[in-house]
């Protein structure tokens, strides 16, 4: 079996001169090539503002870029038939593709409706700060460029639970729609702000059987018209998480296969809240390990950190079967509502960490490949200029993941600053098996056991940062180095 890889194929400021879905296929084959098994791309469908919004400001998840809606038929990442021809360039390669589902919200409305609101208190959405009254809200939503094209549905202010703007008003708040289905938000996993099921836009509401039953039909719908192999779930904190669970069961019986699941539950702070999310949907998803970005970072930022310590308090540790790890991604790069950007000097050592490990699947980030310039407004709002640059290493870690990193692993978490692990390899794969040294502070050596069978065999640093050769003694130990602030990576010498 060989190790699975993600890839998340985009960042927000994605400006290259190819739109993403024509870069996904003319990289299809050098992403086979580095041991990539599944790519997450991001929304494919119309955004509100269509030619320039990443996806997340979800229109119309029917329209793949086929339909003039909100001021172009492409998206911003291209058109359905670029769409579809990306995902079949990976399947060709033997790769899977991972669409990205946002059922949180819902944005755009094409037509207002008068409905009865309540302001909810923005720090405790649980408190009502008024009594009932009236607004015009962009609610409606008709879909006027597709006119009933795959689906005839029309959503309307009983589809949500909260918006928050009020166009007669011309105000911005958290409007609690008051109607059948109950005045206040639903139950949701996060208790933020008291009850953090309103996040932004129009809150879809899944006390509405309706909603349900017309996102069971898309599901249905874009893996028979794409062909996708699973899915990322956007925000599933703020979703209820028994649609969450009927949606996974409903395409599982369907087409009678368990699709690769991945959610974003963004959590930094509470472990016990991905567990009990786990609990609650009974497993049916990968998580990603938000709380080990965290610590990335937290290591990026400080020295002095201690390394012993770097898997403590994260997801990976302790259901590593369920977790997905990362360096970074498009919430947490620079400029970004979430920005917690690892520094560039521990990004190849927090690569190793994640790629080369027995625990959790991996997930790349598209900049540390392919790299990426922007420009955007800080929170002050003063123009910064951005460059991520590329790290060559990340590449040669990813092909070792896929043809090196197995077998029993030894840790050597015993130094603040410079720890380790080994892999002993297996017989499945052909000179596999190697040993991991990385030091946050000053050079760094450390006795390791990487197994008898290598003993008298020589191995060198695949990363090229160490030129010595090590060789292992007959008990199946070396003395293996790395240089201050680094990783070095230590594989059988072949030829």
């Amino acid at each position: 079996m060989q190790n699975q890889t993600l890839i998340q194929f985009f960042h927000w400021y994605y400006n290259e001169e190819q739109n993403l879905w024509t870069k996904v296929a003319a990289e299809a084959s050098h992403l086979k090539e580095i041991g990539i098994t599944s790519v997450w791309l991001p929304p494919a469908y119309k955004s509100n503002n269509a030619a320039y919004d990443v996806g997340y400001a979800v229109y119309d998840l029917f329209d793949l870029g086929e339909f003039d809606q909100k001021g172009s038929i492409n998206t911003k990442h291209g058109s359905k038939d670029e769409y579809i021809k990306a995902i079949e360039a990976l399947h060709d390669n033997g790769i899977g593709a991972l669409a990205d589902a946002v059922f949180n919200h819902k944005a755009g409305g094409d037509e207002l409706e008068k409905i009865a609101v309540r302001t909810v208190n923005p720090e405790d959405r649980n408190e009502f700060t008024s009594d009932v009254f009236e607004i015009e809200a962009w609610t409606k939503f008709t879909f006027p460029g597709r006119q009933g094209k795959y689906s005839e549905f029309i959503w309307n202010h009983e589809c949500f639970s909260g918006v928050d703007w009020a166009e007669d008003l011309k105000k911005t708040a958290i409007y609690s729609i008051q109607n059948y289905l109950g005045e206040g938000f639903e139950e949701v996993p996060s208790t933020e702000f008291g009850n953090y099921d309103y996040l932004m836009f129009n809150d879809i509401d899944y006390r509405n059987r309706a909603v349900i039953e017309e996102l069971k039909y898309w599901g249905e719908w874009i893996v028979e018209t794409t062909k996708v192999d699973g899915f990322r779930l956007d925000a599933v904190k703020h979703i209820n998480p028994d649609f969450i669970v009927e949606w996974i069961d409903h395409l599982n019986q369907k087409f009678n296969r368990e699709f690769f699941i991945v959610a974003e539950d963004w959590n930094v702070v509470d472990r016990e809240g991905q567990l009990k999310y786990i609990e609650t949907t009974g497993g049916r998803t990968q998580i990603f390990d938000s709380l080990l970005h965290h610590n990335f970072f937290l290591a990026s930022k400080d020295e002095t950190f201690d390394m012993r310590t770097i898997f403590d308090g994260t997801l990976v540790q302790v259901k590593p079967d369920l977790a997905v790890t990362f360096v970074d991604n498009h919430d947490s790069q620079p400029l970004q509502a979430l920005e917690s950007y690892v520094d560039f000097w521990f990004r190849p050592l927090a690569y190793a960490m994640i790629l080369l490990r027995v625990q959790g699947i991996p997930c790349l980030f598209f900049p540390d490949l392919y790299g990426g310039i922007y420009d955007d407004k800080d929170k002050e709002g003063d123009e910064v200029h951005v460059e991520l640059v590329a790290i060559p290493v990340v590449e040669t870690m990813s092909k070792i993941r896929t043809t090196l990193a197995y077998g029993e692993q030894r840790d050597y978490f015993d130094h603040a600053i410079c720890v380790g692990w080994t892999r002993a390899g297996d017989e499945e794969h052909e000179n596999s098996g190697l040993a991991v040294l990385l030091s946050t502070g000053e050079e760094g050596f450390k006795e390791m056991e990487i197994g008898k069978h290598f003993a008298g065999k020589t191995f060198v640093d695949a990363l090229g940062y160490r030129e010595q050769e090590v060789t292992i003694d007959e008990n199946g130990w070396a003395e293996f180095h790395c240089n201050a602030g680094s990783v070095s990576v230590w594989v059988l010498k072949v030829g």
